[in-house]
């Protein structure tokens, strides 16, 4: 659900009153969701919590392949929640940073990815959380990605952000962009290529097409502004060509972003955060998608954030996550128009 002093509870539940392909809980907060539906004025969405994802299961005996829960009322809309953290005060202020939603936003997160591990849900799709709530929980991570990499054990990951036009992923995340040229190293580009490799593959792209684009203006330049891209960049790329990866660069940051969504490329490697997500992101964060890549299961997400300014105002739109539910189900079965209703497939 994201953080609950954030546009993450109104989003949930305008996804599910539009009806969703496939069954879905939320790890979230029971209260908050319902405020959202009131604000919203939908009176037929439901909030029905269950202690776990087990007594989910327990008390849906009709099977994932059916509606998990039975509404109250005819025409109604049932939000299952699985209730893992203490319910947010009724009186927390939306909008504002608070301690108590960065509390929550964590548990949601960490019981989420624990079922996932277990194979318990098939995909995790993320509503927004905040930073400052997070840190002032006592969550020492930056963001999603970090907690995500962490809890699961997976180590190398990669951030992936898409939409329809341009696919980018990144060597370098959320570090200071003074720190960016000392984690330009061949490990870090080799990973980052294999990463946007598995990304495309999982997209049903069957062999990608990758562009690496340079650290410095002009890709260097033949060393005249820089030596990373001739001495780190391009190795590693050869390296992964060597491997049978399709990749090829680096490229001038300021054109290949241009040729990719052209049709050139499957997916370019951005070397630090703002090069790569401004060309996404201007080209709206509606469509917009953000993809954890190497983790031991899907997760997807909102490319945007908690928007505090319009929260609780019901003019949130949720075009975004309802693209990253889709884009999870697509990852989960590539090729397939729709996620097959079977046991295993909850989201």
């Amino acid at each position: 659900m994201g953080d609950a002093a954030g546009i993450g509870p109104e989003l949930v539940v305008k996804l599910f009153a539009k009806g969703l392909p496939v069954p879905a809980v939320v790890y979230g907060d029971a209260g908050s969701l319902a405020r959202a539906a009131g604000f919203l004025a939908l009176p037929q969405v439901q909030i029905q919590e269950f202690a776990s994802i087990n007594d989910y299961f327990q008390k849906s005996p009709a099977g994932l392949g059916e509606n998990a829960t039975t509404p109250a009322t005819p025409g109604a809309v049932t939000i299952p929640v699985i209730n893992c953290a203490p319910p947010i005060p009724a009186s927390l202020p939306l909008g504002q940073v608070s301690k108590e939603a960065g509390q929550g936003a964590y548990a949601y997160l960490c019981q989420a990815i624990d079922d996932a591990m277990d194979g318990k849900i098939a995909a995790i799709v993320t509503a927004p959380l905040h930073k400052v709530s997070l840190k002032m929980a006592g969550v020492d991570h930056p963001g999603h990605t970090e907690i995500l990499a962490q809890r699961s054990g997976a180590g190398q990951v990669g951030m992936m952000l898409l939409n329809d036009e341009l696919r980018v992923l990144l060597v370098t995340i959320h570090i200071p962009l003074s720190a960016v040229p000392q984690q330009i190293t061949h490990d870090n580009e080799c990973t980052a290529i294999r990463l946007a490799h598995q990304a495309c593959r999982q997209l049903g792209i069957a062999r990608p097409r990758i562009a690496v684009a340079g650290l410095n203006p002009h890709a260097g330049e033949e060393g005249r502004f820089g030596q990373e891209d001739i001495n780190i960049i391009a190795p590693a790329i050869e390296h992964m060509r060597q491997q049978g990866l399709d990749a090829s660069g680096p490229y001038p940051g300021d054109t290949i972003f241009m040729r990719a969504r052209k049709g050139e490329f499957d997916i370019v490697v951005a070397q630090y955060h703002d090069q790569g997500l401004i060309p996404v992101k201007y080209l709206g964060v509606d469509n917009g998608v953000n993809v954890t890549v190497g983790l031991p299961f899907i997760r997807t997400s909102v490319d945007h954030g908690t928007a505090f300014d319009i929260a609780g105002k019901g003019i949130a739109d949720e075009s975004s996550l309802r693209v990253a539910f889709e884009l999870a189900m697509k990852m989960h079965h590539p090729g397939a128009t729709r996620h097959p209703s079977a046991e295993g497939n909850l989201c």
